[in-house]
């Protein structure tokens, strides 16, 4: 001992002479009494491998990162996890070469990147990653030191070398020194004099393997062997759990990532994830003994928000999400209402419904597991005593966002805590089924006053959510609500440069401007988009039979096949509309709709051809046939408890409808009609255009050939296997419409110089029927689709009335929403089966780092942001059709039937206005009014006075909203 140098020992700042391992988020571990060290005694037992973050207990409450309510990008040691040592509790901690900051090198977290403070990832520059804990010295600890009763160790520069890893360079570039394990062999003394252990440097030794006596007895720098690892690896400990069964059923509450940084913290709701694996229907969901936190803290829920989605991606789900949040944070600031104010978010609960588990959108799922609402894992179940798991429920409360950008964003950004209820249905089973989830599971058990539904890709404005549920507060005979639709215009307008897009904003607007103000006036709004539109829940109760609104909204869900006819069937492809119907036609009920400009939800619209033209055959079946159902049962208006006044009403607006759905009907008959009468109009010799003849014949073959090609493609060909087909058809119309506004502009001039009482009814109709949509767009302050859509709206005109149309009705016999349902039962979760006591095994999650691994899997997924796209997908076998034949052949039939009699009626229409007359004179002679001239002034005259009664209605709409604000 007398050769070995005795080191003598350097002086520390004092506040560090306690550096322990930070083992607790909450309280830190009382200091345990002194026990000298001696020579040859084993360290407690320290698990290797996890990167500890050493933090200053001295001045614990100065540093932003290591108060005791903000998480540092260490990872979280629970000491429940670690088995206990009855050795001595002095442990010697592995600190980096670098000087640790002290206290007061503070860091202003507001300047930096929260998403990498959220990641564990950010470090400052004089932050070295700290080497992983070892249970015994090794020969790479050079130095120790003494500093009062503490042994407190420090490393000497490193001096390994990666030579090891030339041939791998990218583990090479990742590598980050560690030193390998202690020697048991170092030499120490204990010093009675001062009680103090004095180590000293130990004598170099070389590890070798006992497994491989062939290896060479070379020094061993690492205790990684082979290649490194392809892709990512996640190692993660399994602890199996004895868990009791809560009323049969399997609730298991589960530790947030400790990575996860919490604004609020000290309660449950927002440290914990509950898990609960539902095992029935939607509507036996009280009765199976089921419950939801909120019926636990005994809240009142004012608002109830159901947001559903399939499979859209996390852009879209943040989009809606945040929208949703902030306007969660805008009733916080409403403080002198009654109802809201600085707690306002326990009286909003917030209701995500995923239709499948398996076509949920993986990065959907990361965003909910950053939000701590979803965790992945062994506790996830397919079965439970026998019983298939219908839905995965999760509750948490969540006290910051993520925006469409996928950054955070925490409560110095306005943002509050929200109640979010995420239930992930196992099977595909369609949206009207997740919104029974909401109705019939969920809502009886909160109770709520008023609920609103959104899909995800809708954004409500800053404050529409409170805009729609004030309308509710103001009139207690208000049922249902919708705010203005808007299209996702994107940055700066850009999406606008989509003329598709451009024509469904403008399309948007007029309906918003024009057709929900003036059926608000009456009272009845046709549809409350699902997309976003708002209830009162005790509006759309069933009576004590059974019968009521949702009983007719679900009715729709359980219609297949044989069971139900082809108009049924269809009319359930708008069960929105069946709803709006059957609330305001409720017996002994006067429940009204209202519409309410302020409160906008931005959605995102089809920007392709083949998407658009789905979506708007199951609108216009569905619409189509509903509108014919309210028709076909107004009686129940008058068995309602509304009053003689708004009987009449609601009598009048049942006629209006009736008007326009005959034209409807009749609207491919008179756009040929109107194409043939203008274009032929210029062959007469007072417009001074020879040869026009020949050009008008073969366009006119040309529009014969569309509209036979249309039925050819929407007989034979979904629209996605059909989009050039569609698209070049699209481009030609758009061609020819432009040739009739050429076309129309000569005849209106010429009708000018000859003047006469029919030119001027036309004219005057035309002006008004244009005028009217500018004029109203400058009463609402709102004309810039007008620059900018109209267009493109006007262009594609003749693909809305022939393309969709025609589509639409060769394919009546299509009810699907284009997804499937899922019959197949899946077992790739397992399942649990109770023992004697009520009690089932699980595997959960044990250690905290294991927790964090969840947490930092899905920040790694948004960095990398790969797409399942990238990854050729597996072929799926074909499931057996859910229809039988004799359906098939049914609703074929009938699909055939309908598809006739729309076409013979045109067709018969056309016959008789232009047969045995001639187009070409029908601004001859100003004088007399022709057959052709007589129903052109009949069409433009009835479009003048309908927009006129808009206009009306529109205008009442604004000075009513001006009067009582």
């Amino acid at each position: 001992m007398a050769a070995t140098r005795r080191k003598p020992a350097p002086r520390v700042n004092p506040a560090q002479q306690d550096i322990q391992p930070d083992l607790s988020r909450d309280t830190l571990p009382p200091e345990a009494p002194y026990a000298p060290y001696q020579h040859g005694q084993q360290l407690e037992t320290i698990f290797t491998g996890e990167t500890l973050q050493l933090s200053d207990h001295g001045h614990y409450s100065s540093n932003p990162f290591a108060d005791e309510h903000t998480p540092t990008s260490s990872v979280y040691y629970d000491q429940s996890y670690y088995p206990t040592s009855n050795h001595s509790t002095n442990s010697y901690v592995a600190s980096s070469y670098e000087t640790l900051p002290l206290a007061a090198d503070e860091i202003d977290h507001f300047n930096h990147d929260m998403e990498a403070y959220a990641s564990g990832s950010y470090s400052r520059p004089s932050f070295h990653p700290p080497r992983s804990r070892s249970p015994t010295p090794a020969v790479d600890d050079e130095d120790y030191y003494v500093v009062g009763n503490s042994s407190v160790h420090y490393t000497s520069p490193q001096r390994r070398s990666t030579r090891q890893y030339d041939a791998d360079p990218e583990k090479a570039a990742l590598h980050v020194p560690h030193n390998s394990y202690y020697s048991s062999s170092s030499d120490a003394s204990y010093d009675p004099k001062t009680g103090q252990t004095i180590l000293y440097d130990p004598v170099p030794a070389t590890p070798t393997s006992t497994q491989n006596s062939e290896l060479s007895a070379e020094p061993l720098e690492t205790r990684h062997y082979g290649p490194a690892p392809t892709g990512r690896v996640t190692r993660r400990h399994q602890t199996k759990k004895r868990v009791q069964l809560t009323n049969g059923n399997l609730v298991v509450d589960l530790n947030v990532p400790p990575k996860l940084i919490l604004p609020r913290r000290g309660e449950p709701e927002t440290t914990r994830t509950r898990y609960t694996a539902v095992t029935c229907d939607p509507d036996d969901f009280e009765k199976k003994g089921f419950f939801l936190r909120q019926n636990e803290n005994g809240r009142k829920t004012e608002l109830f928000i159901c947001i559903t989605m399939y499979n859209e991606d996390e852009v879209l789900f943040c989009r809606t999400l945040y929208g949703v949040m902030r306007n969660i944070s805008h009733l916080g600031t409403r403080k002198n209402s009654q109802t809201w104010g600085p707690n306002a978010w326990e009286k909003v609960v917030v209701c995500i419904i995923a239709d499948g588990r398996k076509k949920v959108h993986p990065r959907v799922l990361d965003c909910l597991t950053l939000l701590g609402v979803y965790q992945a894992g062994d506790h996830m179940k397919n079965m439970v005593n026998g019983v298939p798991v219908t839905a995965h429920l999760f509750e948490y409360t969540t006290s910051f966002a993520l925006d469409p950008n996928i950054h955070f964003k925490y409560p110095d950004k306005g943002i509050v805590p929200t109640q979010i209820i995420f239930c992930m249905k196992e099977k595909n089973q369609k949206k009207i089924n997740s919104h029974r989830w909401f109705f019939n599971a969920f809502a009886p058990m909160l109770q709520p006053n008023v609920c609103i539904l959104l899909d995800v890709g809708t954004r409500p404005g800053n404050t529409s959510l409170y805009r729609l549920w004030k309308v509710f507060d103001l009139d207690s005979n208000v049922g249902g609500a919708c705010g203005e639709i808007s299209a996702y215009k994107g940055k700066k307008w850009s999406l606008l440069l989509n003329p598709l897009v451009a024509a469904q904003n403008f399309e948007y607007k007029i309906s918003c401007i024009l057709d929900k103000p003036t059926e608000n006036m009456f009272g009845y709004i046709s549809v409350l988009p699902g997309a976003f539109s708002a209830y009162r829940f005790i509006a759309l109760q069933n009576d004590e039979h059974g019968r009521g609104p949702l009983a007719s909204y679900f009715k729709g869900e359980v219609l297949h096949g044989h069971d139900t006819d082809i108009f049924t069937s269809n009319m359930y492809l708008a069960e929105d509309r069946i709803l709006c119907f059957e609330l305001i036609a409720k017996a002994n009920s006067n429940w009204i709709l209202r519409y309410v400009n302020g409160a906008v939800g931005e959605t995102d619209v089809p920007d392709g051809l083949p998407e658009f033209i789905s979506q708007r055959r199951r609108w216009l079946n569905g619409s189509f046939f509903a509108a014919t159902y309210a028709i076909a049962h107004v009686g129940q208006i008058l068995r309602s408890g509304h009053s003689l006044t708004r009987k009449i009403v609601l009598m009048i607006e049942t006629f209006y409808n009736i008007i326009n759905l005959t034209f409807s009907w009749f609207s491919i008959g008179n756009f040929y009609l109107f194409f043939v009468v203008l274009t032929s109009s210029l062959e007469d010799p007072s417009f001074g255009l020879p040869g026009i003849q020949y050009f008008n014949s073969f366009i006119h073959y040309v529009m014969v050939c569309l509209i036979a090609a249309c039925f050819l493609f929407s007989m034979g060909n979904k629209p996605r296997a059909s989009q050039w087909k569609y698209k070049t058809t699209a481009i030609i119309l758009s061609l020819i419409m432009a040739y009739m506004i050429f076309a129309s502009t000569f005849c209106a001039i010429q009708a000018v110089n000859q003047g006469g009482g029919a030119n001027d009814a036309i004219l005057f109709s035309i002006i008004v029927s244009y005028g009217l949509y500018a004029l109203s767009s400058l009463l609402a302050f709102d004309p810039w689709h007008m620059i900018t859509s109209f267009i493109p709206y006007l262009l594609l005109s003749p693909t809305y009335i022939n393309i969709l149309n025609i589509y639409a009705f060769s394919n009546l016999d299509d009810i699907s929403w284009g997804t499937k349902q899922d019959a197949v039962p899946e077992t790739d979760l397992g399942a649990v089966v109770q023992n004697s006591q009520s009690q089932v095994d699980v595997e959960m999650l044990s250690s905290p780092a294991d927790f964090n691994s969840l947490y930092e899997e899905a920040l790694e997924n948004f960095r990398q942001r790969y797409t399942e796209k990238d990854k050729k997908k597996p072929e799926k076998t074909p499931t057996e059709a859910e229809k039988d034949m004799a359906a098939r052949d049914y609703y074929a039939n009938v699909r055939t039937n309908v598809l006739l009699a729309w076409v013979l009626s045109n067709g018969v229409l056309l016959v008789a206005i232009l047969g045995g007359s001639q187009p070409s004179d029908t601004f001859a002679n100003p004088d007399s009014v022709s057959r052709t001239k007589g129903y052109l002034l009949f069409v433009l005259v009835f479009t003048a006075i309908s927009n006129s009664v808009r206009f009306l209605g529109s205008t009442l709409y604004l000075l009513t909203r001006l009067i009582t604000g």
